[in-house]
């Protein structure tokens, strides 16, 4: 710690000071934000990350305390101001680097604030403490805020607060845990309306739209954007595959370049190897230590689902040095300072350019360094992605977090909430929820279909005391009953994940948790990777997988739901631009001029569409009638479009197909020929009746219900039960079940039906996506063409054709086959 200058100085030379003893001086944006705070502004920072984001806003509630308490010889450690910033982070993980880089400024000015965490991995004793009397700033998260509401007796603190700063606000918006941030924001501003309310964030396209969710639609204070370093250095390549597959395939997820990327980490100090799923981490980590030996204790695996003591160790080892490299998830996408890191490796396309840019961020983590990124396909093909997200970041086009729209799930819960926490009258709490941008056109119906609901468990379940959480007392709503605020506290936030289980040695430490489902398919003996070791199950007990090290070749590798990332709309159009080029005979960049000779072939075999083109290829062999569409929409909008061609062309011809799909195209697949140019002049693209068609075409029911039970667990009509006594997911699905019927029987009207419904066709079927990518085929013009043989565009779906039906050894062999036989053909045309 500095030592304190005792001599007068300005709130602002003493912030200054600080800097200059860090070898700094502050950056525009931050001098303004500071401005804008000292006016009593709210506002939405938004810069690169590693920019000077944190300092930027940390300092306006400082520099305002300074300017209050101006003599130094008055201050006293031993009596910290009361509450006066609240720090929201997204991820638990992220509160204790948080609290260090908050707490440098605080010991280097040498004030005396008390600046603590409350999160899930905080003490229950700090807790209790905290209850008594809140720090002076507290780092917590969107949970353990609503958690805090729930507490009256903290009312008169909550009260005196001065602001509250959202971190990763882009992380957080457009999800429920962020409508359950802005329902938490407008409790505080009812509390305080002079409250300022600031967010930070990086890799954001719909700027005003994030600020209004932040802020509230009509703030009673004036509202900034500022703007950070835009020209933050950052360097962009891609690993070109020595042999370039004409003929690419997703089954081996790049694991042949394992050579050349450790080529690249040894090259550097340290290295942060992205992949998009733990699965995939936990492959790459061995194949790197397979490679390189020599590595053990030098590299490391990090994911969500290891134990907090792993992860803890894996962060540390990055700051200090020891590890060479660590292969990771989202996991390490944000907030964590790790300045040391010299590089960033990306395995995979990351599907959307703000993503990308998100984790180039990572290395180079501080002011006026370079980051440095570079790109791995899995094949050949993601270098077109990479490809279309450069030249998106290039122009700025940046993906938008779309938002959601009155999810009366979260709305109930929070109304419980706030029952708990001192009660409410209906009107002001009505108020105060359309003060939301989520909720600003929350109609009186709906509001009090939400206070039915909570009272008396709506029209169908008030025969069941259980569902009668709130009571009602004149115009006043409270709940007294010990059970269920124990319970709603035990379960309060929006994340619903699979029943985990944890996977702890026989003797020995956690190593952390597995999905139940994962778990239930092995047998003791089975061997699989975790936390980058080979382990064999012993037993299963008391919700936990006990198990040992082993050796030789794993027998699986854990699956977590939620691994699939689709690709973005911006970079969709980016992708489809960049096939355009390829057919202009433009081939910009290392990547596409890589992929020459694959796109050649496909031209000379087929072609290759322009943006105001649909590319349909017709090819018949032993198997039946295939049709491969390429609209380059993402996986996510093609299972749809897939399921809803199918069942508008057996309308028109009685067949059935099988079908696959991936984020460049679709195939159809019949034992009768295809009657795609009957379908095109019948309306096959048009958007006429397009959602009923939607509806029957795919088992929306069964999707539905699927829906239903993380809408049910949020609303409060199930419960994952008290620690030490959690449901399984059979069981918890099982209780959703019988709801979605009972109310789909007895109570069709329930609103919460009408969300899980409209939450399928917008999540899971990106239905709004859908409707703009046929409508946008039905004004294209079609090229159908009838190829010799599978082109390089259509393999990779062929491919996961074969994966429904064959064994990935046996893929594997029959992939190369075909490949070479194709690869033949293509030489012998020439």
């Amino acid at each position: 710690m500095l030592e304190v200058n005792r001599k007068k100085r300005t709130p602002l030379q003493i912030v200054l000071d600080y800097f200059a003893s860090k070898g700094h001086k502050p950056f525009r944006f931050q001098r303004d934000t500071w401005k804008a705070y000292a006016m009593g502004c709210s506002g939405l920072v938004h810069s690169a990350t590693g920019s000077g984001k944190t300092l930027a806003v940390w300092l306006g509630p400082v520099l305002q305390w300074l300017k209050e308490n101006p003599n130094p010889c008055e201050w006293n450690p031993k009596s910290p101001p009361a509450l006066r910033v609240l720090w929201i982070t997204p991820l638990r993980a992220l509160a204790a680097d948080t609290e260090n880089a908050l707490r440098s400024p605080l010991e280097g000015m040498g004030l005396p604030w008390r600046l603590e965490s409350r999160t899930g991995d905080s003490s229950q004793s700090l807790k209790a403490k905290q209850l008594k009397k809140l720090p002076t700033a507290l780092i917590t998260t969107p949970e353990s805020l609503s958690l805090l509401l729930t507490h009256e007796s903290l009312i008169p603190q909550l009260t005196g607060l001065e602001s509250v700063i959202v971190d990763e606000w882009h992380e957080l918006l457009g999800s429920k845990r962020g409508v359950q941030v802005e329902l938490a924001l407008a409790r505080l501003r009812k509390f305080n309306p002079q409250l300022r309310t600031w967010g930070l964030s990086a890799t954001l396209g719909n700027l005003v739209q994030a600020r209004d969710s932040l802020t509230g639609p009509h703030p009673v204070q004036n509202v900034q954007i500022i703007e950070g370093d835009k020209k933050k250095r950052m360097r962009l390549d891609s690993l070109i595959p020595r042999k370039m597959d004409r003929f690419p395939w997703s089954g081996h997820i790049g694991t042949q370049m394992v050579p050349q990327v450790a080529s690249l980490i040894e090259q550097v100090g340290s290295t942060l190897v992205f992949a998009n799923t733990r699965s995939q981490t936990e492959i790459w980590y061995q194949h790197l230590l397979k490679h390189r030996p020599d590595w053990a204790g030098q590299i490391a695996v990090h994911h969500g689902s290891l134990d907090t003591s792993v992860r803890d160790w894996v962060e540390q080892g990055l700051k200090n040095g020891k590890l060479r490299a660590v292969v990771c998830t989202s996991s390490l996408d944000l907030g964590v300072d790790f300045s040391a890191v010299d590089q960033v490796i990306q395995v995979g396309s990351p599907k959307g350019s703000a993503r990308l840019l998100q984790r180039a961020g990572r290395s180079g983590h501080q002011p006026g360094a370079e980051s440095r990124l570079t790109f791995v396909p899995t094949n050949a093909i993601e270098l077109v992605e990479m490809a279309a997200a450069k030249t998106a970041i290039q122009n700025g086009n940046l993906e938008a977090r779309l938002l959601l729209n009155k999810p009366l799930d979260v709305l109930a819960q929070h109304v419980v909430t706030i029952a708990i926490g001192g009660g409410f009258q209906s009107d002001e709490l009505l108020q105060e929820v359309r003060s939301t941008l989520v909720f600003q056109s929350l109609t009186q119906e709906e509001w009090q279909w939400v206070l039915d609901f909570v009272v008396q468990g709506g029209s169908s379940l008030g025969a069941y005391p259980e569902f009668h959480r709130v009571e009602k007392k004149g115009d006043h709503y409270q709940v007294s009953i010990r059970k269920i605020i124990t319970l709603h506290r035990m379960n309060i936030g929006t994340i619903v994940s699979d029943a985990s289980m944890k996977v702890k040695y026989m003797k020995g430490n956690t190593l952390g948790t597995v999905e139940e489902s994962f778990v239930s398919k092995l047998k003791p003996g089975d061997r699989f990777l975790f936390a980058g070791k080979l382990v064999e199950l012993v037993l299963i007990r008391d919700n936990t997988a006990y198990v040992k090290r082993s050796k030789g070749v794993p027998d699986a590798v854990p699956r977590w739901m939620g691994g699939r990332m689709p690709l973005s709309s911006e970079l969709s159009q980016a992708l489809r631009f960049k096939i355009q080029e390829a057919s202009e005979g433009q081939f910009l960049g290392s990547e596409m001029k890589s992929l020459q000779s694959l796109f050649d072939l496909q031209a000379k075999w087929s072609a290759l569409p322009r943006t105001n083109e649909l590319l349909i290829e017709l090819i018949k062999d032993r198997s039946g009638y295939q049709a491969f569409l390429f609209p380059f929409d993402g996986r996510l909008v093609h299972e749809g479009l897939a399921a809803l061609l199918a069942f508008r062309l057996s309308r028109i011809q009685k067949t059935t197909f099988s079908m696959a799909c991936n984020d460049h195209g679709i195939v159809l697949q019949s034992p009768h020929e295809i009657p795609i140019e009957k379908g095109i002049a019948n309306g096959l693209f048009t958007t006429e009746g397009l959602q009923e068609d939607i509806q029957q075409s795919l088992n929306s029911t069964e999707m539905a219900k699927r829906q239903f039970r993380h809408i049910a667990r949020i609303a409060g009509l199930i419960q994952s039960g008290l620690p030490g006594q959690r449901k399984s997911t059979n069981h918890i699905q099982a209780s959703s079940n019988l709801f979605f019927d009972v109310f789909t029987e007895y109570d069709p009207s329930n609103l919460l039906l009408d969300q899980c419904r409209r939450e399928v066709l917008e999540q899971q079927m990106e239905v709004n996506r859908l409707r703009d990518s046929v409508d946008r085929m039905e004004q294209s013009r079609m090229l159908i063409t009838r190829p010799p043989k599978v082109t390089p565009l259509a393999f990779p779906l062929l491919v996961d054709k074969l994966r429904e039906r064959l064994s990935s050894e046996t893929l594997g062999e029959r992939v190369a086959r075909m490949q070479s036989e194709l690869e033949k053909a293509a030489t012998e045309s020439n």
